[in-house]
């Protein structure tokens, strides 16, 4: 998976339906995630596409699987990822995700129906890295 600065750079350089592009992309490069994983307790709430994510790894390098069953939407899913990912379990627990995606300007460069469940997405990986830094 890309770096979020890495992402953040070729975002900056583009524009309308090339972020969008850049976002499906970004989704097509997520690890693949099991079905057997995609279940009721996987599901992100509040998306209007189906979210799942799924924490794997230790305390301290934690690392999420994750799907969506829209193309842009799997690219949110993957940008939100990618600002966590194979990070301590205590950092992404405290770590300002809205913060750091902010650059990203979502709210404005997509629809509120394809950003309405971001800080869903948000809550749900800070919580499992707080439950698996909490053990």
């Amino acid at each position: 998976m890309r770096s979020l600065d890495d992402i953040r750079e070729e975002y900056e350089f583009l524009e309308g339906d090339e972020r969008y592009r850049l976002l499906i992309e970004l989704g097509r490069e997520l690890d693949e995630m099991p079905a057997a994983l995609k279940t009721d307790a996987t599901l992100v709430r509040g998306c209007s596409a189906q979210v799942w994510v799924y924490p794997t790894g230790e305390a301290d390098k934690l690392h999420f699987l994750a799907d969506s069953n829209a193309a842009i939407t799997k690219g949110i899913v993957a940008l939100v990822i990618s600002a966590v990912q194979d990070r301590p379990a205590k950092e992404v627990a405290e770590m300002d995700i809205h913060g750091v995606l902010e650059p990203f300007d979502l709210k404005n460069q997509l629809s509120s129906n394809r950003t309405q469940g971001v800080p869903n997405m948000i809550a749900l990986v800070r919580e499992h890295a707080a439950r698996i830094a909490a053990a």
